[in-house]
């Protein structure tokens, strides 16, 4: 059996935070706000898994009322999810991802992001997806507040 799932996050920027996107850090002046690393596009692609898998979403696993994931790294999240969905008797085929943002540009930074995602969830960097792009300084994103993700990830029955 195949499976699709759709996840989305957004995080706004914050002063004085690290910038983690797609499991790497990036130099940038600001930070996104959240419990954990605020990795919006890891959290993006643990929705589309847990979606896909119809295990709920990374709210319900991962609280942001829990301590637990108090600063937690995604990376962690992730791997937790591509468990949880192979406990249930999949495995992951491939994942598509867009990040919107104005700034930073993320093109030079998508080829390590591809690696770390695929290290993570068990995959050939091929089957690992992401684009960048910007929202014509429309929206939130547009404005300079934040970043969003979207990501599909399709699944089969082992």
């Amino acid at each position: 059996m195949t499976r699709v799932g759709f996840g989305f996050d957004v995080h706004q920027f914050a002063q004085d935070r690290e910038l983690w996107l797609g499991g790497i850090k990036i130099d940038y002046e600001k930070g996104l706000l959240g419990h954990s690393d605020a990795d919006v596009l890891i959290h993006a692609i643990c929705d589309a898994i847990l979606g896909a898998a119809n295990l709920r979403d990374i709210g319900f696993h991962f609280s942001d009322k829990d301590p637990r994931y108090k600063g937690v790294d995604s990376k962690i999240l992730l791997k937790e999810c591509v468990r949880l969905a192979d406990e249930k008797g999949y495995r992951i085929v491939n994942v598509d991802a867009t990040v919107c943002a104005e700034e930073p540009r993320l093109n030079p930074f998508i080829p390590s992001m591809q690696a770390v995602l695929a290290k993570c969830m068990g995959l050939d960097g091929d089957f690992v997806s992401i684009k960048a792009t910007t929202t014509e300084k429309l929206g939130f994103t547009g404005r300079g507040e934040g970043i969003s993700a979207y990501a599909v990830c399709l699944i089969e029955s082992k």
